[in-house]
């Protein structure tokens, strides 16, 4: 009689499918718990006839499948699903639907059956959804799939590991190095272990990280428009975004709480505040991150998603979908679209304009103006990584039109797909070899094994290795580049000489200078002559005062206390537990971390903090004394470490690897270790022709000096060793379809 009612409330809901349902023999355990009998209606029955069974002196009881059924029901009649229409692909607000659903089944299973936390996140996950109602409205991405490797990765990174499908895929949730610390156990932001709430986001910003513009090594601003670039390779949190303009909504502060969107945590800004007081502010707009929907569409507590891939994959550069990826090209010898606004003067290509929603992060004064479209959105964010976007596109462009000449029969595909795998072993090795010691050290670079081999394959691949992103690292660790940031922004000529600055805050979703001739070039010679600020606790008030600030206003957004409570909302537990994960000590007293942290810092925390363990993660990264030959201190060094690892060793694609469909030659991978940044400006500009040979550390004419760019210090790709000669039967004019069949990552539904 049950399953009946079952089957006519599902078609009542329109679910298809249902009478499968009827089929599964639901009264079977779908999970164990120990200790003292839990049962719910739907699974009373079942406890009462197997009576207690003890295994080893433990009273067992058992969730059914019917109870997991049931919570699915009652979540549907609260939970609106999208999907996309036929064989359109899954987007992020498609699968927070599904997430929210899955949210909605656990947080009735947690409090039907009292679950306790270690409940929630170890067991919950263990149940099989498959057998379970829940199987009908699971994403097929997400199911099993059923993978065909080939040469070419896809846009959207699934398949690029074949027995693990989703690793690195976009859509799918963040890694937890350690369990959360959620308020209820489920998605309740973190409180302080003392069981009290901890101080505002805002006291911890003014308080623990106050403008005080120290510069301390040799690191330059190209560090930090690299590490940004970097950043929206691998991260971008899925959020509630605005219908219109696809911007955060603004709906949380000074609206009636019926009003407000539902997934506002806004920041209480203390009537007190130095800064915002003046101006009558007393909060900040601020919405959480849904909830993912696990692989196979499993249950448990919340985590966060990504909407971009884990791998290093230029989608800055290509975008995350084959849909969008197509829009970015010209279709014409595998060129992407560009803007050629200064071909009267003989000078390079802009991006393109962002025609299509002009004002996604974008800041427009009128209606006239136009901000830059690239394979990331974030593309306009800061004016300094506009122009790392217009670097690697000019790049592929470039390597794409050379390869047409050594390979004339090539076709807009090949030739597109062959400048895409050489741009991202160009960006792989970049990071790695230039990027990442100067953040890391030698030591840390050893320690794991991130240091690129000088010649022959590195057979390093582990499909045991998971490459998504980390909670800790997405909402903490590698938002260090926030203490490098500079005041202003500066331009320099051609000769070396300062020329002028702008505030950070005016260059912030802003790129139109870069819309005067030559005034690109100015810039990145900026970005290699001015020195970054400290990586210390101190950040500058053009983020922490004045981040997106409207035009007209005196004010803007506190970007730290924006981290302080993007990772308390993601459930990422305080320093203290990363400190421990990392091997290094913890402690319970303020007084012992003198020595990790400068004392001034120490007392600060005491005055706000009840405890050591409820310090923020990004907070005591950040303020940490850097290790010997690193910028950053143990704590971050080793997350950023593990993330970059698992990007390694996780990637089927990995610009080192032998033996897979899309290694390169021995020749063309000693080709690709020739690549310096240095080059790619030399290459992608048109005003530069002297340049140091590592653009993110400081010239110096003993270890980094300046050269010409002609001068051959600086190598060059030679692109000849990619020179395929076709067969007579293959033919000169064989299409693309045809040619490259089989070579393209493909996935089935089993």
């Amino acid at each position: 009689m049950f399953l009946r009612s079952i089957v006519l409330l599902l078609s009542g809901l329109g679910i298809t499918g249902a009478l499968q349902y009827a089929t599964l023999d639901q009264s079977e355990c779908a999970l164990y718990l120990d200790g003292t009998a839990r049962t719910n209606l739907y699974d009373y029955s079942l406890n009462l006839l197997r009576g207690p069974l003890n295994y080893g002196g433990a009273t067992q009881s058992c969730i059914t499948y019917d109870a997991v059924n049931q919570a699915y029901i009652e979540a549907r009649k609260r939970i609106h699903l999208k999907a996309p229409k036929d064989n359109d692909p899954w987007l992020p607000h498609h699968v927070a639907t599904v997430g929210e659903l899955l949210m909605d089944i656990s947080i009735q299973l947690a409090k039907t059956y009292g679950l306790n936390t270690d409940e929630i996140e170890k067991g919950l996950p263990l149940i099989d959804t498959s057998k379970t109602l829940i199987n009908e409205v699971c994403p097929p991405f997400l199911a099993e799939v059923e993978c065909r490797p080939g040469k070419y990765r896809r846009h959207d990174g699934l398949c690029n590991n074949v027995q693990h499908p989703t690793w690195g895929a976009t859509n799918t949730p963040f890694t937890r190095l350690v369990p959360p610390q959620f308020a209820d156990g489920l998605q309740k932001p973190r409180i302080s272990v003392l069981g009290t709430d901890l101080p505002t986001p805002r006291i911890v910003s003014r308080t623990m990280h106050p403008d005080e513009g120290y510069h301390d090594h040799a690191g330059t601003v190209m560090i930090v428009a690299w590490g940004q670039f970097m950043d929206h390779d691998f991260t971008l949190t899925g959020t509630p975004l605005d219908p219109k303009n696809k911007n955060d909504p603004e709906e949380c502060c000074n609206r009636p709480a019926h009003l407000k969107h539902p997934y506002c945590l806004e920041i209480e800004i203390p009537e007190d505040d130095y800064f915002y007081h003046k101006y009558g502010i007393k909060c900040q707009d601020f919405v959480r991150s849904f909830p993912s929907a696990r692989p196979g569409c499993r249950l448990g507590s919340k985590v966060p998603y990504n909407t971009l891939t884990g791998v290093i994959d230029g989608n800055t550069v290509y975008g995350v979908t084959e849909e969008f990826g197509r829009h970015l090209r010209s279709g014409y010898n595998g060129q992407l679209r560009m803007n050629p606004v200064f071909a009267e003067f003989g000078l390079k290509d802009l991006l393109p304009l962002k025609l299509d929603i002009p004002d996604e992060g974008c800041t427009r004064t009128n209606g006239s103006q136009f901000c830059f479209e690239a394979g990331e959105i974030r593309v306009n964010e800061q004016l300094v990584l506009s122009c790392v976007h217009t670097l690697m596109a000019r790049e592929h462009n470039r390597i794409a039109e050379e390869l047409s000449r050594i390979n004339p029969h090539w076709d807009d595909e090949t030739l597109y797909q062959e400048a895409r795998r050489i741009v991202i072993a160009e960006i792989q090795h970049i990071t790695f070899n230039e990027f990442l010691p100067i953040i890391l050290g030698k030591e840390v670079m050893e320690k794991f094994e991130l240091i690129p081999q000088k010649e022959g394959y590195w057979d390093g691949y582990d499909s045991e290795v998971n490459p998504n992103i980390i909670d800790a690292f997405s909402a903490a660790a590698f938002r260090f580049g926030h203490s490098l940031l500079p005041t202003a922004v500066e331009r320099w000529s051609k000769a070396h000489k300062f020329i002028a600055s702008k505030r950070l805050s005016d260059l912030i979703r802003r790129p139109y200078d870069l819309y005067r001739a030559g005034v690109m070039d100015e810039y990145l010679m900026g970005l290699m002559n001015q020195v970054a600020q400290a990586m210390d606790d101190s950040i500058t008030q053009e983020v922490t005062n004045h981040l997106l600030k409207k035009p007209g206003n005196r004010f803007g957004l506190d970007l730290v206390a924006f981290n302080m409570q993007r990772g308390r909302e993601f459930g990422v537990p305080g320093y203290m537990e990363f400190r421990k994960f990392c091997g290094l000590p913890v402690t319970d007293s303020f007084e012992e971390l003198f020595g990790t942290m400068p004392n001034t810092t120490v007392f600060r925390y005491m005055s706000i903090f009840s405890h050591p363990a409820d310090i923020d993660l990004w907070s005591g990264g950040v303020s940490e004394r850097p290790l010997p030959s690193s910028m950053l201190g143990p704590t971050f060094g080793c997350i950023i470490a593990t993330q970059m690892s698992y990007a390694r060793r996780g990637d089927r694609f990995w610009y080192e690897l032998p033996n897979q469909p899309s290694s390169f030659t021995p020749e063309q991978l000693q080709e690709i270790r020739k690549i310096k940044f240095s080059r790619v400006m030399c290459d992608n500009t048109d005003l530069i022709d002297t340049i140091q040979i590592y653009p993110m550390v400081l010239p110096d004419h003993e270890i980094n000096p300046r050269v010409p760019c002609r001068s051959g210090v600086i190598p060059r790709i030679d692109l000849t060793k990619w020179a395929e000669y076709p067969t007579h039967a293959q033919g000169h004019a064989t299409p693309s379809f045809v040619s490259n069949l089989g070579t393209y990552d493909t996935f089935l539904k089993k």
